[in-house]
């Protein structure tokens, strides 16, 4: 939306969400905002709703674990973008990679991250390990009290049912629109 906009209509949020207006309002209901048909959603508090919605009010605080290439990518791009929701303690067995601060994040030996996450109460951990590393690391994650995983490497994890996992594979994503990209080439040439 353009800035200084004061309100919106749900069928403008359908419109760049990709929903119809209904789904709009409906979802919107669901976290207990409504606007009004003749002034639509006040932005500002729409906002403020949605925040309230996702965000736990008092923050939650994050671990990384892996602090190569993409670790420290994924350090860079979260600081101080989000926060309710921060990087505050990255891991690795590397002992070139530890002990620093890096992009405001304490980097720590893997050897303290059950000892980390508990003082600190992390509650999510970022893996950004190789795929041979990821299910001890998801499971050292799980025993320190880790209920979220995000998982960057190219492994499936195997954890509790109360831990939630999503599965990120950076290369099956490249792979898939590499895929349909030559799909969507061979059909122009067709016609």
């Amino acid at each position: 939306m353009d800035e200084g906009v004061r309100n919106v209509y749900s069928h403008q949020i359908a419109a760049i969400c990709g929903a119809t207006a209904a789904r709009v309002r409906r979802d919107l209901m669901v976290i207990g905002y409504t606007g009004s048909p003749i002034h639509g959603y006040a932005v500002k508090e729409l906002i403020e709703s949605i925040d309230l919605f996702l965000d736990s009010p008092e923050g939650q605080r994050v671990a990384l674990v892996g602090v190569g290439n993409l670790g420290l990518a994924l350090l860079a791009y979260f600081t101080g973008r989000r926060p309710k929701l921060s990087i505050v303690a990255a891991f690795d067995k590397d002992p070139e990679k530890v002990n620093r601060v890096v992009h405001g994040c304490r980097s720590y030996p893997l050897s303290q991250l059950r000892e980390v996450v508990g003082q600190q109460r992390l509650e999510i951990g970022i893996i950004t390990v190789p795929a041979g590393e990821a299910q001890t690391v998801a499971e050292l994650l799980v025993e320190s009290g880790v209920r979220g995983i995000v998982n960057f490497a190219p492994a499936p994890l195997q954890v509790p049912p109360h831990v939630y996992v999503e599965e990120l594979d950076v290369t099956q994503a490249l792979e898939k629109a590499a895929y349909f990209a030559r799909k969507s080439r061979v059909g122009e040439l067709k016609t």
